[in-house]
């Protein structure tokens, strides 16, 4: 059953309204500095994500509070581990790492997860996660131990993020990792839109307007910025 926030985004991609998202690491994330960072955001932010790889234990929670009393944005937990799962936020993107082979993060985590989320009243989005070569070794990659998909690999990205949706994905996120030396590629961006039925998120190394531009230009439903503003 869909919930609110997905209708929401399926909403606005049927009205070609383009959505972007702030990634917050925590571990980066000075919540005495709440308001300045809220103020510093693009205007046209309509997400908030929280999460990352390697999070020390509690923060995500501590963010999540002080995000939500100061703002309105929805904000969807991003976790990197089932330990970050913390019910303050609006909903979670249950990633399945599509791109690897490691079973703990394609199906591993996600059990693990489910204590804490029986009973929860948090929005579950199932996510088919895709992690994409940056040109450098991305905090996914060590910790996940997988390897990223090569750019120049155009066909192993389509099927996959097709096989995603194929597997009851309602998202694909085409990931470049936090801190890429370069975004994807346009033309993977427009060739992985032909081909799937359900919103496209892309994010990593998209650190300018012209790359963001790229990006919802090529087919990107949503792209996700957070270096830039850490």
């Amino acid at each position: 059953m869909e919930g609110p926030f997905y209708k929401s985004f399926l909403k606005s991609v049927a009205e070609k309204e383009k959505q972007l998202a702030i990634l917050i690491d925590p571990d980066k994330f000075n919540i005495s500095e709440t308001n300045l960072f809220l103020k510093k955001i693009p205007k046209e932010t309509t997400h908030l994500f929280v999460g990352g790889s390697t999070v020390a234990n509690g923060k995500t929670e501590v963010t999540l509070k002080a995000l939500k009393v100061k703002t309105k944005l929805p904000i969807f937990l991003f976790p990197g581990d089932h330990s970050h799962i913390t019910p303050f936020a609006d909903a979670l993107l249950f990633l399945t790492l599509l791109s690897g082979r490691n079973a703990e993060y394609l199906v591993g985590q996600q059990v693990k997860s489910i204590s804490k989320l029986r009973d929860s009243s948090l929005e579950i989005i199932p996510t088919g996660y895709i992690l994409i070569d940056g040109g450098n070794d991305s905090a996914v990659s060590k910790v996940t131990q997988t390897e990223p998909l090569p750019q120049e690999n155009l066909e192993l990205i389509v099927n996959t993020a097709l096989a995603g949706q194929f597997m009851g994905a309602k998202l694909i996120y085409l990931e470049a990792g936090s801190g890429a030396k370069f975004p994807i590629k346009p033309e993977i961006i427009s060739e992985v839109k032909k081909v799937i039925k359900i919103p496209l998120i892309v994010g990593g190394g998209i650190k300018t307007e012209t790359q963001k531009q790229a990006a919802y230009n090529a087919g990107a439903d949503m792209v996700v910025m957070g270096t830039a503003f850490e």
